[in-house]
């Protein structure tokens, strides 16, 4: 079975290494990204089956990352998951009026994130 492959933008690179040890240890392929534009361009060029998207990133934010992906017929598909330590009510909306297809606040709980995961690729 082709493991999924999952991108995760983040520019705290701590942040990175915990998501890519952990997705890599429940046998999924991490590729990963430090700046909002970097992303972009990866969803682009790999089409992974998932996105993890910080919202706090230099050169481009999450919301315009996200946008830019859910407007593109090309790209829409991707499921998106918001991860951010911004926690107001008001960011987890304007993430989901981009398009993401679910939010999960820093500091997160593994289980919480790999279930959404799960949920998100099996659709």
């Amino acid at each position: 079975m082709d493991k999924k492959r999952i991108l995760v933008v983040d520019d705290e690179e701590d942040i990175l290494n915990v998501l890519r040890f952990r997705l890599e240890a429940n046998n999924y392929e991490v590729l990963v990204a430090s700046d909002g534009q970097e992303g972009l361009n990866k969803a682009r060029s790999e089409k992974p089956d998932l996105m993890i998207l910080d919202l706090m990133l230099p050169k481009l934010d999450g919301y315009k990352v996200c946008r830019m992906l859910k407007f593109d017929e090309a790209y829409k598909s991707i499921p998106i998951i918001i991860f951010t330590a911004r926690v107001q009510k008001k960011d987890g909306e304007l993430g989901m009026e981009m398009g993401a297809d679910a939010y999960i606040p820093k500091p997160f709980e593994p289980e919480i994130l790999l279930d959404k995961i799960k949920e998100l690729l099996s659709k």
